[in-house]
């Protein structure tokens, strides 16, 4: 199978996780909110599962992120290099971004560890599968990031933003 299947593979399964957790954090946060306001007695569990959710929110979401150009970017230096200053900045960033995740991987893999003798207050989950969000984020963005860099080198990308579903 080629990498480019692959990558749409990783990209489909983001943006349904994302989009989980988003369902997730509303019903919750509905939940707290009628508790509070109608029921006057909201369940304790809303909160920590709001959190949980807005974890593996981020978690997913920061990879479709760099692809869509949604994170925290620099056009405004970038764009003003002259000749092939934009794509190299882009080019360098991208390979930072990735190398910065691959240094942190090994440290989020043992914190998600530590979350194996724990469990949440209100929910009672281990904590390892919410402490293994952090791992999922380096994992995604530092993967995506890697490939635009891939990409870059090879050609066939010049690393800027892919085009999103609805921009077409």
């Amino acid at each position: 199978m080629r990498v480019s299947r692959w990558v749409e593979r990783l990209v489909r399964l983001c943006r349904l996780a994302t989009g989980a957790a988003f369902v997730v954090l509303i019903v919750a946060v509905t939940v707290q909110v009628l508790g509070r306001s109608v029921f006057n007695d909201s369940p304790v569990w809303t909160e920590e599962l709001t959190r949980f959710a807005l974890l593996f929110l981020a978690a997913f979401g920061a990879g479709l992120s760099l692809r869509s150009g949604d994170l925290v970017n620099v056009d405004l230096l970038s764009n003003a290099l002259p000749g092939k200053g934009p794509r190299r900045l882009r080019l360098i960033s991208a390979a930072a971004t990735a190398a910065l995740c691959a240094l942190l991987l090994p440290s989020a893999w043992a914190y998600m560890r530590i979350g194996a003798f724990q469990t949440s207050s209100a929910l009672g989950w281990r904590m390892d599968v919410i402490h293994g969000s952090i791992l999922v984020l380096l994992a995604t963005l530092g993967l995506l990031a890697a490939i635009r860099v891939i990409a870059m080198v090879l050609g066939d990308a010049d690393g800027r933003p892919e085009a999103r579903p609805s921009d077409d």
